[in-house]
């Protein structure tokens, strides 16, 4: 019996990095996972191929996580093929350009905090409805330490995950009362293809500063994610985590 045994999971924007870690690893404990992409079809085929192959329970839908049509077409399939939603992780991942503010655009700005927040209101508008009829569920919202400790050129990805970090304690605080968990995950700098443009000599700065001297893989934010979606977690609700190696301590 796994930590996530008869449970339904879906992992938005899970066709790569740290949503497809968290999906491989949540099938691993037992849960059944939705595997969200928008457009790597091809990605996120050979995520749920992986999870198959070794027992596990996966399938992938297509769906814009910012479309509100979208969303509704990809719960409602979830729900049809799998039966319900008892976990629903918030990774859908938003591009934004790395510029200092002053020669950044409105239109980049707004397009990053608004689909960021779409992302988020619509997929819990959807599933959480169904966790309220059975009095119990789990969302884990996927934010960065930078949220808390902004950087250099990442003023939209700062406020937009801010946002997200306040809309998950709203929501824990509204939907405590209804047996429903949410918490933040907030993963510092992690060796993904989203971060691969960083030069090679700032992730070993960063390593060297880091406490545990080295940068997360996604299985090391997989873990966490998993952490909070257990049952093991069903008294922790509101919480905000770094997962940084010691770089962002709480």
């Amino acid at each position: 019996m796994g930590l996530l045994s008869n449970k339904v999971a879906l992992i938005t924007g899970s066709s790569r990095g740290i949503g497809a870690a968290t999906a491989k690893l949540f099938a691993e404990n037992g849960a059944a996972v939705v595997v969200n992409y928008v457009s790597n079809s091809e990605a996120a085929d050979l995520v749920v191929a992986d999870i198959v192959e070794v027992g596990g329970k996966a399938i992938a839908i297509q769906a814009d996580a910012a479309d509100q049509n979208q969303v509704k077409k990809m719960v409602s399939k979830a729900i049809n093929e799998l039966g319900k939603i008892d976990i629903l992780v918030l990774n859908a991942s938003i591009t934004f350009p790395v510029v200092p503010f002053l020669e950044f655009k409105w239109e980049d700005f707004e397009y990053k905090l608004t689909r960021e927040l779409k992302a988020a209101f619509f997929c819990c508008k959807e599933v959480v409805p169904g966790m309220i009829e059975k009095k119990k569920g789990t969302i884990v919202a996927v934010s960065s330490g930078l949220s808390r400790q902004p950087g250099p050129g990442f003023i939209a990805h700062s406020t937009a995950k801010s946002g997200l970090d306040s809309f998950a304690k709203s929501l824990a605080m509204e939907l405590g009362p209804h047996g429903i968990r949410v918490n933040v995950i907030a993963p510092g700098l992690t060796l993904t293809d989203a971060t691969a443009f960083h030069p090679e000599e700032i992730k070993q700065i960063i390593a060297a500063n880091t406490p545990l001297r080295r940068l997360a893989k996604p299985e090391d934010i997989a873990g966490a994610i998993l952490m909070m979606a257990s049952d093991h977690s069903e008294f922790v609700s509101g919480t905000y985590t770094p997962v940084s190696g010691g770089m962002q301590m709480e």
